[in-house]
């Protein structure tokens, strides 16, 4: 018995270091940003950057509609978000600001667009705790934060 314990003590520090953690961020990162840039692909025009598509202005004035700001102001908005955000957060740069925008939208879709409760349960809760956790622990070892963080850290000492 005391083998089986000592066994999973070990798995546990070794999973609760900050190698497995960073691995868990990045995942969390890439999940996070993929969700916003899939959306993004479906918002411009093919071949295009920030071109929206001929059916994105119907799709703001329809089911967009509750939004609290104008429609020109909107789309353009949620074109460069979408685009600028989840890079940032691929490349693990200014994550928490990233995190924290993308939670921000998600609570807008929550409130304005869809708001029910399996819309909740079944898409804004998810992507709400996956921006939390960035927002609290950060994009880990694997992201360019890491050099403005040894940057800051040399300058301040």
């Amino acid at each position: 018995m005391n083998a089986i314990t000592s066994a999973y003590a070990r798995a546990v520090q070794i999973i609760s270091g900050p190698i497995f953690e960073s691995i868990a961020l990045l995942g969390v990162r890439v999940a996070l940003a993929g969700v916003f840039w899939r959306s993004y692909k479906t918002k411009v025009a093919e071949g295009t950057w920030f071109t929206p598509n001929e059916f994105l202005p119907f799709l703001f004035q329809d089911e967009y509609s509750g939004l609290p700001i104008p429609t020109d102001i909107a789309m353009p908005m949620t074109i460069y978000a979408e685009f600028f955000l989840p890079l940032l957060l691929f490349a693990g740069l200014f994550t928490r600001f990233g995190a924290a925008a993308l939670a921000g939208m998600a609570i807008v879709i929550q409130i304005f667009i869809y708001p029910t409760s399996a819309h909740f349960w079944g898409w804004a809760l998810g992507i709400i705790a996956m921006a939390f956790i960035l927002i609290s622990r950060g994009g880990g070892l694997f992201a360019l934060d890491r050099l403005g963080d040894r940057f800051l850290g040399e300058k301040a000492a």
